[in-house]
């Protein structure tokens, strides 16, 4: 997935008791799809967390966060609860959507997480910005590019098509 194509669809069960796909907020919103390595990890839970402190003011800007890891539903909830997480956190428990945006890989023993990335989408569902790890699950997104990227496309979308994402 490159800057300026269109952002593969998917559905996914997630933590707000029903699943979500990205075509849900075509037309109608800009999405920071955040994928991560593990519910209950140091750096993954900064990563959500950065994002989680951001979001009243990213909804400003008719923006949603969704957060994605291969965890599990279960794993996801207790995550949420613990860390006070309202944007949906969602399971890619199969893997399918870390492949289809080329962001599996396997970390030591750990076959098939997904590395730590940031994709915006703006509402007509094309990928606006994108940064993905490639030497190390420590690091992280510059949070201030993410909304850098944000500021960018805000307001400049106003398809409805429905064909879109």
């Amino acid at each position: 997935m490159e800057v300026g194509s269109k952002a593969p669809d998917f559905t996914l069960p997630s933590t707000v008791g029903e699943k979500v796909s990205l075509s849900d907020y075509c037309g109608k919103k800009n999405v920071v799809l955040s994928f991560y390595y593990h519910d209950f990890t140091s750096v993954c839970e900064n990563q959500v967390c950065q994002f989680r402190d951001r979001l009243a003011d990213l909804r400003t800007k008719d923006v949603e966060v969704l957060s994605v890891s291969v965890d599990s539903i279960h794993s996801h909830t207790v995550f949420a609860e613990q860390n006070k997480i309202e944007s949906p956190l969602l399971s890619d428990f199969n893997k399918d959507v870390s492949c289809k945006y080329d962001v599996l890989y396997d970390f030591g023993d750990e076959k098939g997480v997904s590395k730590r990335s940031v994709f915006v989408i703006d509402k007509e569902g094309t990928i606006r910005y994108k940064w993905v790890t490639e030497d190390s699950p420590g690091n992280e997104p510059d949070y201030d590019e993410v909304e850098k990227a944000i500021r960018d496309i805000s307001g400049n979308c106003e398809s409805t098509n429905d064909s879109c994402c």
